[in-house]
């Protein structure tokens, strides 16, 4: 016979009592060393022998000012595998099988960054193709013509993307023509791109200075680092990888419409200047802005969600760039709800300010934290993007493991003093995608918003 869930948790007396919460337990520090090699590059590596492999995070700081640089970008991403002088694609690709591993290029307008993990055994051969990469990469014109035509093709359906059409309406608004805005090419641009171009760009931008390079498995890391050092040595420069340009702080003010004819949905992007992990109030400001809308149960969740059904699914998180981070809040609605929509996250923005957390949200978010932290940086992929994603804004694994108990310290009074400074409505400035026929007139009558 079944019994529901219901029926197993009373018995004849009652409801059966739930046990006490254990104490949470803390990621167990692993051996590790941070240092700079002669060419400039931070090497990171953290002993971590959970399972016989090795996880590797390489992020190059890859800005550019000039507005061909994305769809030079794009390409050297997407063609960086395909071969260098003393391998050709098939052959790297089958070196890096023989030990296990996968490995993935990305770029967006900050950094140009590889990932991977393979077995610890093949470590030597690894670190080869990744010199020979960084070194040698050849960028064969069959190859760099073929991503381009892809690259073009599928410009426009990026383009056409709700989301795509969010994000950039966000970032020119909070930015203007900062190169930090130009995160998808355009179709001009891409099809004007030659395989010399992306020659050049990897020449030029492809640098160890200034680069980090997180190691982290079942491997010695002073040993390590020495046979990185040894394979490594090769990739130099006098000059340094190039990093993004200072970003303006955002200013508060109207949200901006942005037509999109015809839309039955809209998607609602708010943002607003925050601080960098290196604040004293950004652990404040953290749990603060988790208990507004970071997890499940956060407040601008219950109300838009789960009490008013207006999205299925809305969160605010952090943006980090170097030196400084902003606050997002991101939410999909229905057209005819839209307006409704806003007015409640405006709500939930100035009731952070003037109704703080209670004692029972800062506990329910500190374990929250506490534990999402002690599982993200429990496995090998954990811990490598973990300290990589430190890394990139200039912190070192100190800040990571100190972190729990800054969680533990912070008071609720501190929180509210965050909420208070940082969730002001009029702080708060971002955009609205959808059709401007439903929108335009309840936008207007709740204030606050102007047709782009």
């Amino acid at each position: 016979m079944t019994r529901t869930a219901a029926e197993i948790g009373r018995t004849e007396a009652g409801p059966r009592p739930l046990p006490d919460l254990v104490a949470q337990s803390t990621a167990v520090e692993p051996k590790l060393v941070d240092t700079v090699l002669d060419n400039g590059l931070r090497v990171i590596v953290a002993q971590r022998s959970t399972v016989p492999m090795v996880e590797f995070r390489l992020h190059i700081p890859f800005a550019g000012e000039r507005q061909e640089h994305a769809a030079q970008a794009e390409l050297l991403s997407a063609t960086l595998l395909a071969g260098t002088a003393k391998r050709t694609m098939v052959e790297l690709d089958s070196d890096l099988a023989r030990v296990g591993a996968a490995l993935s290029v990305g770029v967006d307008p900050e950094h140009l960054s590889l990932s991977w993990s393979g077995l610890v055994d093949g470590l030597d051969l690894q670190l080869d193709v990744l010199a020979d990469l960084l070194t040698a990469a050849a960028y064969p014109e069959q190859e760099v013509y073929r991503e381009r035509e892809r690259l073009v093709s599928s410009i426009s359906l990026m383009r056409s993307q709700p989301g795509t059409i969010a994000r950039e309406a966000l970032q020119r608004h909070r930015y203007g023509d900062h190169p930090f805005t130009r995160e998808v090419p355009t179709e001009e641009a891409a099809a004007a791109v030659t395989v010399e171009d992306v020659r050049e760009l990897h020449r030029r931008a492809v640098l160890p200075r200034g680069s980090v390079l997180v190691v982290v498995g079942d491997v010695e890391p002073q040993q390590a680092v020495d046979r990185i050092a040894a394979v490594l040595a090769g990739w130099n420069s006098d000059g340094s990888a190039v990093e993004m340009p200072q970003l303006p702080d955002i200013a508060g003010g109207d949200l901006r419409l942005v037509d999109r004819p015809g839309a039955v949905q809209s998607q609602l992007r708010l943002s607003t200047q925050a601080v960098p992990r290196t604040d004293p109030r950004y652990v404040a400001l953290q749990m603060a802005n988790i208990a507004f809308g970071g997890f499940f149960s956060s407040r601008v969740v219950e109300n838009l969600r789960e009490d008013k059904g207006y999205t299925y699914s809305v969160h605010s998180m952090f943006e980090f760039t170097p030196g400084k981070a902003t606050l997002i809040l991101s939410g999909d609605t229905a057209s005819e709800v839209t307006a409704p929509a806003v007015l409640e996250a405006r709500y939930e923005l100035g009731r952070m300010c003037l109704v703080p957390p209670t004692e029972s949200e800062v506990d329910t978010v500190r374990r929250y934290l506490v534990g999402s932290l002690s599982i993200g940086v429990s496995s090998q992929a954990g811990l490598a993007s973990n300290l990589a994603g430190l890394a990139s804004v200039g912190l070192g694994a100190d800040w990571l493991w100190a972190h729990p108990e800054r969680l533990r310290q912070v008071t609720a009074e501190q929180i509210a003093e965050a909420a208070a400074e940082f969730f002001r409505p009029t702080a708060w400035t971002g955009v609205v995608v959808g059709d401007a026929a439903t929108l335009e007139s309840p936008l207007r009558a709740l204030g606050g918003a102007v047709l782009s």
